[in-house]
């Protein structure tokens, strides 16, 4: 009986030391992990400060706008029964096409866009969105967003967009508008899905959301005319053009679309040389679509961004000739990082063939990272304080909130990555207290950033605009909570950091 005793008292004591052990450990990795996380705020934030503005630039934007309804797909789409076989539609006609490609990306947790042609059903649709107990409007379309965020940071801006005068007071006084003024707003619907979300058998890997529209207005480039007018005497020193991926399996006239994008491709060709282009790439699927944009817009091109699913869909397009519809969530920085290489060079012979624009810029914004490539001997000379200017944006516009909190952030980048794939690549640590990585390779230069994520969105579809109280339930970009793509308006930001004249703080 001794015995026994002595057994459960020896089995109790070691049942505890594992427990002070475990709480110990738990502690200490808990300390360490915050610890991080404050050094990795603070590297960032001087990041930022080492470079300012020494005038006000002036910044056009186009194109597009429309009214965003956010709505949990819950109370949209996954009552109805799931289909049994997923599959993918350019664009959609019936419901039973739309459940079956909804269904296709919400298995992936994949973002996507598509247009409903049957104008019946998207009213269907939309009376049932709206009916819906947790929903919320915002202004959308990216120009409208981005356009907000440069008037935020004290550039002059033109906005090329269409819409109705209600939707024009959400926007800063400070921005002009090309117009015209319509009657009515083009709604697009976000149906949104959290990460593990489970319909029937399938199990969303990540949070994401599907817009559906039966927009007419977008894809025609309204804005163009009244854009081109105001351009003239606006003389921009930065023009971003966005918004193209609205014609995307879009059913216009034979010819018609092509011809919209040649007024594009006129308005970049006419711009001075010292007036920087950048082109925002978007969710395309259609290829005669984005062989249209590689031949008219891409060759106009100082610089591109895009996102992580973006990126492999434009790197198939350039070197296979086709589309990738679905990508990976989570990317390694060294894939990334090849396939931009790759982007890079493909473009720069292009351009020696073309003589137009060379690519000097590349920019990919992910969940966990940012990452730039410039040419050293270009007018991109601030990469590692964009990088980080654009890892401050992505938690700032998705918490709301200009003041960085810790407690509501979190690291995805480990605390080192390989530069590529390839057999001579190096090993690159994270350092806390430095947290961008910046290096020379050849006649570029590349800077790679940890985002600090946001774990309390303001809203599932992203954060307000920090110092705008009006504005903060009603600006938000195109995505789901954690998701990467909100990216694609505000980190336009580090384009302004790079552009202009600016004086280095000691």
């Amino acid at each position: 009986m001794a015995s026994t005793s002595a057994k459960v008292s020896i089995g109790s004591l070691f049942s505890v030391l594992l427990v002070l052990i475990a709480f110990y450990f738990n502690q200490n990795g808990h300390s360490d992990f915050e610890q991080r996380l404050e050094e990795t705020l603070n590297g960032l934030l001087r990041a930022e400060k080492k470079v300012s503005l020494s005038y006000k630039p002036k910044v056009a934007v186009g194109f597009g706008s429309c009214q965003d309804l956010f709505v949990h797909s819950k109370d949209v789409l996954l009552f109805n029964p799931p289909p049994k076989i997923p599959e993918h539609f350019h664009s959609i006609s019936t419901q039973d096409e739309l459940l079956k490609v909804f269904a296709y990306f919400f298995r992936h947790g994949a973002a996507a866009e598509r247009y409903i042609k049957n104008e019946t059903l998207f009213k269907e649709v939309l009376e049932l969105a709206s009916r819906a107990n947790d929903v919320h409007w915002a202004i959308g379309g990216n120009a409208p967003v981005m356009a907000a965020r440069f008037a935020k940071e004290g550039c002059d801006v033109l906005l090329g967009a269409q819409m109705t005068k209600g939707l024009k007071q959400f926007l800063p006084d400070e921005v002009i508008i090309s117009g015209p003024f319509t009657e009515e707003d083009d709604i697009h619907i976000l149906l949104e899905y959290l990460a593990g979300e489970r319909w029937g058998p399938y199990l969303a890997s990540r949070a994401n959301r599907f817009i559906v529209h039966n927009d007419h207005s977008n894809p025609h480039l309204m804005s163009i005319h009244g854009f081109v007018k105001h351009l003239e005497t606006f003389n921009p020193n930065l023009l971003v053009v966005g918004g193209l991926q609205m014609m995307d399996n879009f059913p216009f006239q034979p010819q018609l679309r092509r011809e919209k994008l040649m007024q594009v491709s006129e308005i970049c060709s006419r711009l001075p040389q010292d007036t920087k282009v950048h082109f925002e790439m978007a969710s395309f699927t259609e290829e005669a679509l984005l062989h249209d944009i590689v031949d008219l817009i891409i060759p106009f091109a100082d610089s591109l961004g895009m996102n992580e699913q973006e990126l492999p869909n434009f790197y198939h397009i350039l070197k296979y000739g086709n589309v990738t519809l679905i990508s990976e969530a989570t990317p390694r920085v060294a894939t990334v990082l090849d396939q931009m290489r790759d982007v890079f060079d493909i473009l720069q012979e292009t351009w020696k063939r073309s003589g137009q624009r060379k690519l000097t810029r590349l920019h990919v914004h992910t969940l966990a990272f940012q990452a730039i490539m410039t040419e050293k001997d270009s007018s991109w000379k601030n990469t590692m304080s964009a990088a980080a200017k654009a890892a401050l944006t992505a938690h700032r516009h998705t918490c709301g909130s200009h003041r960085i909190d810790t407690a509501k952030a979190k690291l995805i980048l480990d605390d080192a990555f390989t530069s590529s794939l390839r057999n001579d690549a190096k090993r690159i640590p994270v350092k806390s207290s430095r947290p961008v990585s910046c290096w020379d390779e050849g006649d570029r230069e590349v800077c790679v950033a940890p985002v600090l994520v946001c774990t309390e969105v303001l809203q599932t579809g992203g954060g307000g605009v920090g110092e705008f109280p009006k504005l903060c339930n009603l600006l938000y970009c195109r995505t789901s909570t954690t998701s990467s793509c909100y990216f694609t308006a505000f980190l336009m930001l580090d384009v302004r950091v790079q552009t202009f004249p600016a004086k280095q703080q000691q």
